[in-house]
């Protein structure tokens, strides 16, 4: 019977030997399979060429019509501070306009536009020029105020050059 129990461990050992290494087969090659998909996934991602509709797309924003600056002067203004302290800002803007028509057009209005900026920015708290939020606010009043200004013409953007609130 020991000779027989003998035999019995033996190929209980052998089995769970042989188990063992299908194991570890099975992890070999479920790690290189993950490998092999991770690189074919990344090649596919970073290298593989770009769509069609992005190549059109890029193509037609490349044939956007040329737009022209019109520089304003530059101005500084007090702004209002209801705790007595004095803030002051400086601002440097540049109209974007369609064509050289447009600019023609604006040449004569530019007094109602600074006056227009002027009566706006000076009612301004130091408080409303914070973040990147105060900043897109302003930006886009000023649009919205010029081209009441100059309407029937249109400006298609306002561009900061300099701003500087002290």
């Amino acid at each position: 019977m020991a000779a027989e129990a003998e035999i019995e461990d033996g190929a209980l050992a052998s089995a769970a030997t042989k188990k063992k290494g299908r194991g570890r087969i099975m992890l070999i090659a479920g790690v290189a399979a993950a490998v092999i998909v991770i690189g074919a996934g990344s090649y596919f991602f970073l290298f593989a060429n770009k769509p069609k509709e992005t190549v059109e797309s890029t193509a037609s924003a490349a044939v956007a019509p040329n737009t022209f600056i019109f520089n304003l002067p530059e101005m500084t203004v007090n702004l209002s501070s209801p705790e007595g302290s004095e803030n002051f800002m400086k601002l440097t803007i540049a109209l974007e306009v369609a064509d050289e028509e447009m600019m023609k057009t604006i040449q004569p209005r530019m007094a109602k536009v600074i006056d227009a900026f002027q009566v706006y920015l000076r009612e301004l708290r130091k408080s409303d020029l914070e973040g990147s939020a105060g900043i897109y606010r302003l930006k886009e009043e000023l649009l919205r105020r010029v081209n009441v200004a100059i309407a029937p013409a249109q400006v298609e953007n306002v561009l900061f050059k300099e701003l500087l609130v002290q």
